[in-house]
């Protein structure tokens, strides 16, 4: 019994095989007699317009898809590169300088920033644009097998013609050529009717989705590059601060800066507590970082003291109306 199957299975395979190798030697034999003249050919201009704008739509969509791809790597390269730039910054950034904290907390937001720009960007643009040319296949491929199917059609019209037109009429045969001529013409204008309806909406479909994509991600990018203009806007403001800070002249009268052989201000940090006896004198708790100044009379420098303003007040106030003096012994430089 299965024997007898896999005869019978192995028969209509063979069969079936045979009837596609007719059918495609049928099609080449009708193109060669339709490019030589001999036989007309089923054209329909309205629907070969509509291929030749299928065939444009597929190719400008598959130049978007590719330029967006190029767009997202280029994108994801400049988050790299933004992120080493960022992490360069945070290392060389010394903790006392001014705005540590701030300058960490902006590379942290510009990274997330990108990251949030590009996900964005793929999660609506790159997978919209993938799934619009994805239907195209499909299209692409039943319009070929339109192309087959009315070859076909084409063939069996020839040859129920050639056999009408025949000096012996035989009635079986063109009964039968008639029978194939109706089958073919059926599965023909089944397929060419459901593309003629498709092929113009597919046409029409792309300006909504080129308005769509671009409207998208032109909203992405002018909220990129507003929040990323903040971000570079405090960016700014922290280095006009440290170059404030920096400053070797603390104008106020003609006292400036002590400064080290590197032209880098000295400053010192309190190690103990320090309760001012005197109206000049410079109050200090421990942990207090305070700008060395320059004394306006060297000859009123006493051993063992300096002068100084603190860097919080100098900071907060630019201006040393806080200044004093203090024992060297209880500091140690930084």
């Amino acid at each position: 019994m299965a024997e007898e199957q896999g005869k019978t299975g192995k028969g209509i395979n063979t069969g079936k095989l045979a009837t596609n190798m007719q059918k495609r030697l049928s099609r080449a034999q009708e193109k060669v007699l339709q490019k030589l003249g001999k036989a007309d050919e089923t054209r329909d201009t309205a629907f070969e317009e509509g291929v030749a704008n299928f065939n444009k739509q597929m190719a400008e969509g598959t130049k978007l898809q590719k330029d967006l791809r190029a767009y997202l790597a280029a994108v994801k390269t400049m988050h790299d590169a933004s992120k080493r730039l960022q992490d360069c910054l945070a290392d060389m950034y010394e903790p006392e300088w001014f705005g540590k904290e701030e300058v960490d907390t902006i590379a942290e937001e510009t990274d997330i920033l990108w990251s949030d720009y590009h996900d964005k960007l793929v999660d609506n643009s790159m997978i919209a644009m993938d799934t619009y040319l994805a239907q195209f296949p499909d299209v692409k491929a039943r319009i070929a097998k339109r192309d087959r199917k009315m070859t076909d059609y084409d063939s069996a019209r020839h040859h129920f013609g050639s056999l009408q037109k025949g000096k012996k009429q035989d009635q079986a045969k063109i009964a039968k050529a008639e029978e194939e001529l109706g089958r073919a013409q059926k599965v023909f204008e089944e397929i060419n009717v459901d593309l003629q309806d498709e092929l113009p909406q597919l046409w029409n479909s792309r300006v909504g989705f080129y308005v769509n994509t671009f409207q998208s991600m032109a909203g992405y990018q002018q909220r990129f590059h507003k929040d990323m203009g903040k971000l570079n806007q405090d960016l700014n403001d922290v280095m006009t601060k440290l170059d404030e800070q920096r400053l070797v002249y603390l104008k106020s009268g003609s006292n400036i800066a002590v400064c080290d052989v590197n032209n880098k201000k000295i400053q010192v940090k309190a190690m103990h507590d320090y309760a001012a006896t005197d109206g000049d004198e410079l109050e200090m708790k421990a942990g207090d970082v305070v700008l060395v100044l320059a004394w306006e009379n060297p000859d009123e420098q006493d051993d063992g003291w300096l002068m100084g303003v603190k860097e919080s007040h100098w900071l907060e106030n630019k201006d040393l109306l806080a200044k004093g003096v203090f024992p060297e012994n209880f500091t140690q430089k930084l």
